[in-house]
């Protein structure tokens, strides 16, 4: 992740400048998720959403645990205090748009029943993270 001396606003607002990105950070919220997750709700290609998720590290707005095979993703709020309550508007208003409501809902029926996805067979279920505490 980007310490304090490396974050770029830059690199920050570019992050934020794309819909697949932001997708994923409304996927995201307040919980830690699996790249299948994303895979499966936005309908992109693995290495596509891999590739996503790797600008938004570089541009320190989420970071990444291993967990054996499973690689599971959470917001990071940034060290530059004004991106980081950019970042918190911009959640709070994905929440409000048709679209990103409708991959909410389409996240929460697949970890209700991720046997019923095949991509999702195995996958560890979202974790709650407190977006405060977010690293």
């Amino acid at each position: 992740m980007a310490n304090k001396s490396q974050f770029s606003l830059e690199h920050f607002f570019q992050a934020l400048a794309d819909e697949t990105r932001l997708r994923i950070l409304n996927l995201i919220g307040d919980q830690e998720l699996c790249v299948c997750y994303f895979v499966e709700v936005i309908g992109c290609p693995q290495p596509k959403i891999s590739r996503h998720l790797a600008y938004l590290r570089r541009a320190g707005i989420v970071s990444v645990r291993r967990d054996g095979k499973w690689m599971h993703y959470r917001i990071a709020m940034p060290p530059h205090e004004g991106a980081a309550e950019i970042l918190r508007q911009t959640l709070a208003t994905l929440t409000n748009e048709k679209r990103m409501q409708a991959d909410r809902i389409r996240l929460q029926r697949a970890c209700c029943a991720p046997g019923n996805f095949v991509t999702l067979q195995g996958a560890p279920p979202p974790n709650p993270v407190n977006l405060g505490t977010a690293s």
